[in-house]
């Protein structure tokens, strides 16, 4: 059985890496997929290369209004809907236990 080679990137590509995670917004798991790299690696890259500018980090993790708007607008329509198909299925229901009496 052939063990797999260690690759090594140079610094200046991890910073690039960390700067799309960062920048980006997207989840580690779709960067790491987009560049064909393995998770752990670029989530070990984020945390060491992002210590260096925690309040960068912070004010990533902190959505805007704007954007907290649209997803609390966004989930009233998906709970509506859901609330929607509930109600459909208890008529449904009530109507096919009816019927089979």
């Amino acid at each position: 059985m052939e063990a797999k080679k260690r690759r090594h990137f140079r610094e200046s590509f991890k910073r690039q890496v960390v700067e799309r995670v960062l920048d980006s917004g997207l989840p580690i798991v779709r960067v790491a997929d987009e560049l064909g790299l393995p998770e752990t690696p670029l989530r070990r890259w984020v945390k060491q290369f992002s210590e260096a500018a925690p309040a960068r980090r912070l004010a990533m993790r902190v959505p805007s209004p704007a954007d907290l708007a649209a997803e609390n607008a966004r989930l009233k329509r998906e709970l509506s809907r859901a609330q929607m198909e509930r109600d459909i299925l208890k008529k449904a229901a009530l109507i096919f236990g009816a019927a089979s009496r």
